[in-house]
């Protein structure tokens, strides 16, 4: 880390009230965290694009699982 960085870092974290390894500690849960959202909002996107697809394969109801493949499908 450059110095100019470590500064601010030290910086914000002293306005916080906390040191410096629990400023960055905090930075990077709030990273994951956000990763985490990015990847949730992206499978519900993926999920609504395919219901059909997903309600077909179903018939509407997991609890029955796969539609039977016909012979030679996939």
């Amino acid at each position: 880390m450059d110095e100019a960085t470590a500064e601010a870092a030290r910086r914000r974290a002293q306005q916080r009230g906390v040191s410096v390894n629990r400023y960055i500690e905090e930075l990077v849960q709030r990273d994951v965290g956000e990763t985490g959202r990015t990847f949730v909002d992206a499978a519900a996107d993926f999920m609504k694009q395919y219901e059909s697809v997903f309600a077909e394969e179903f018939r509407g109801d997991p609890a029955l699982g796969p539609a039977p493949r016909p012979e030679g499908g996939r």
